[in-house]
């Protein structure tokens, strides 16, 4: 088996079609795609990116610990279903897995709590962030962009 390196993207293609979001390239790559067209000699880029950081809420030391407990006990079932491979007895599974599902639980909140409480009352918010981008540009190489062209053309007339 032939491990293949992944081809450095090409910066000097021509654009065939630019969108405002993200959803409307791919929808285009789609297209081209099922048009048969050789969709890998294409590309989607996004220009004038930033970055967006958007605030779920504040972060108390009781809901880390609840987020920790969460994540405790998804990691307690974890090494509880590894323990219970090894367990002898049908009997000796069900309370094991409970048993490292709260154990992970109560040992996630507790450091969930520690590690909310040393950060000594900075970043006291939640939040998820994200790279956009204000332009979306499908790109195709120099050989078949003519080609591409036409066919998101025939696109952007099904859509009107």
């Amino acid at each position: 088996m032939s491990m293949q390196a992944v081809p450095t993207p090409r910066l000097d293609r021509p654009v065939v079609g630019s969108y405002t979001t993200y959803a409307g390239a791919q929808r285009a790559v789609d297209f081209l795609s099922d048009e048969k067209f050789p969709v890998e000699r294409t590309a989607i880029v996004g220009s004038d990116l930033k970055m967006v950081e958007t605030v779920l809420g504040r972060l108390t030391r009781g809901r880390a610990a609840l987020a920790g407990a969460g994540s405790g006990a998804w990691f307690g079932l974890l090494v509880g279903l590894i323990l219970a491979l090894f367990a002898t007895g049908q009997r000796a599974t069900f309370p094991l897995l409970v048993g490292a599902i709260i154990f992970g639980a109560v040992f996630g909140a507790v450091l969930g709590f520690i590690a909310q409480a040393m950060t000594g009352g900075r970043r006291d918010f939640a939040s998820r962030s994200q790279i956009v981008a204000a332009r979306y540009d499908v790109v195709a190489d120099p050989e078949v962009a003519d080609d591409a062209k036409n066919h998101l053309i025939k696109l952007a007339w099904r859509e009107d």
